[in-house]
């Protein structure tokens, strides 16, 4: 394949734009704040978990609590209707004793009940910072992952912004290759990952190594408008004063 050296030499400047568009990309790939996104998100999983956990055991005891209030109501009334019957004088002396005796079982009863209560307050009351500090805890995290995805995209945003303005310019540089030169340096580049490179001091720009002395003799005995490659990678060799010929 032949081709223009000063079209060939502007191979350089597209292979440019490629490496920065590669460059790009690898960037949109690799960004920290992606792998922060992640770490952020997994660490609200887990508050979240433990804020529903603390809300969870906290409605238990509400629900517990209420039970023994309603219960302790019940054994309250039972005695306050028990008292108005000693008072009424219209029981027997056997059902007064009986009487008697339920009323004082009730308020053991009663006490019993108000210490159990007791205790469920105190615990309810360790409950409700659980709470607080789980929903504080949550907090922290979902903000942690707002901020990590607003960095993230700002990020993108100016990838973006650098990403289209290298493909416009790369877009405005195509036509001034003849199309099989740039379906060859297309096809190089996809696969190799660079269609094009420099030959300096006897090196391919591409994949660094240095060419032995009858290949450089060929490249050397070639015509300036010959399109040569590199054995090893298979990128386009663009010779110019650098190269050592």
């Amino acid at each position: 394949m032949k081709a223009d050296p000063a079209v060939q030499r502007r191979l350089l400047d597209l292979a440019e734009i490629d490496a920065e568009l590669a460059r790009l990309a690898h960037r949109r790939r690799t960004l920290p704040e992606i792998t922060e996104i992640g770490a952020a998100e997994q660490t609200e999983r887990a508050k979240r978990d433990a804020q529903v956990a603390a809300t969870t055991q906290l409605g238990d005891v509400d629900r517990e609590v209420k039970r023994q209030e309603k219960e302790i109501d019940q054994v309250r009334a039972r005695v306050e209707r028990d008292n108005k019957l000693l008072q009424s004088g219209t029981v027997a002396a056997k059902q007064m004793t009986d009487l008697e005796h339920e009323i004082e079982t009730l308020h053991r009863r009663q006490g019993a009940l108000e210490d159990d209560l007791l205790e469920l307050m105190e615990r309810r009351e360790a409950l409700e910072m659980d709470v607080q500090h789980a929903e504080a805890e949550l907090a922290k995290a979902q903000a942690a992952v707002s901020d990590a995805t607003g960095r993230r995209d700002e990020a993108f945003a100016d990838l973006e912004t650098q990403e289209t303005r290298a493909s416009a310019t790369r877009k405005t540089m195509l036509p001034q290759f003849p199309e099989p030169l740039l379906a060859l340096y297309n096809r190089v580049r996809e696969h190799k990952g660079t269609g094009a490179a420099l030959l300096r001091s006897r090196r391919c720009g591409a994949c660094r190594l240095e060419l032995d002395r009858v290949v450089i003799s060929q490249i050397k005995a070639a015509p300036a408008d010959e399109v040569v490659r590199c054995e090893e990678c298979g990128a386009i060799l663009v010779r110019t004063a650098e190269s050592g010929l």
